[in-house]
């Protein structure tokens, strides 16, 4: 049974997203603001399978809130934001989010999210994959440059393993949306654009030889050899 932690101001909205969750079968706790989610991460026993966290809340607020736990965690992060700006939306992926809904949304969809988070962090059966100095570990869900581990996502370790398995060939982005986020591409959505601005930011810092993700436009992206 996974466990689901909410952490979200809004007392009345995580106890209703709360009670629906608990109904599809999910352990769920609620924490009203930053510095307790945190705290929560740090517990072993209620350490959370996945996050859904609010982005505007008192104090640390969820920016904050996803900056500080990706220094130290992966589990994946589903952001919620009433503004529901798109500036909002880049910057949470920019910061680690795995996936963005805008508040108020509807406790399905919001169920589907997590579904899909969730599949996607069930290990498949053990594949490594070589592009050059770049190696992945699907079992592991890790990925190496150089022997370098790379600090990947949930997320940005399902795109970077689709583009590697195809590597050379362009892969379109509702391929990549499917792959990475467990959902379909929407309209005016750059969830995958950011993610790979991520991914091409963590593979230079690590080595100069690591294969490139370019852009071919209107097509998709492509992983290619330095």
């Amino acid at each position: 049974m996974s466990r689901i932690l909410i952490a979200d101001d809004d007392r009345e909205l995580g106890q209703l997203l709360a009670e629906y969750l608990r109904r599809e079968g999910f352990t769920v706790d609620v924490a009203i603001d930053g510095a307790t989610a945190l705290q929560r991460l740090r517990d072993a026993d209620q350490r959370p399978d996945l996050l859904i966290l609010d982005v505007m809340m008192p104090g640390r607020d969820g920016l904050e809130t996803l900056r500080d736990l990706r220094l130290q965690h992966r589990l994946p992060v589903i952001m919620l934001s009433a503004r529901g700006e798109p500036v909002d939306r880049v910057i949470g992926l920019e910061l680690g989010a795995d996936d963005y809904l805008a508040k108020p949304c509807l406790p399905r969809e919001l169920l589907a999210r997590v579904r899909a988070q969730l599949r996607r962090g069930t290990a498949p059966a053990a594949e490594t994959l070589s592009v050059g100095v770049l190696r992945l570990h699907s079992g592991e869900r890790r990925a190496y440059a150089e022997d370098i581990e790379l600090p990947l996502t949930g997320a940005e370790f399902a795109l970077l393993f689709t583009l590697a398995q195809r590597a050379g060939d362009v892969i379109d982005k509702s391929t990549l949306t499917r792959a990475a986020l467990g959902r379909e591409l929407e309209r005016f959505d750059r969830s995958i654009d950011v993610h790979v601005s991520r991914l091409r930011h963590k593979l230079t810092e690590a080595t100069a030889k690591a294969p490139r993700i370019e852009s071919v436009r209107g097509a998709g992206y492509v992983l290619t050899l330095a």
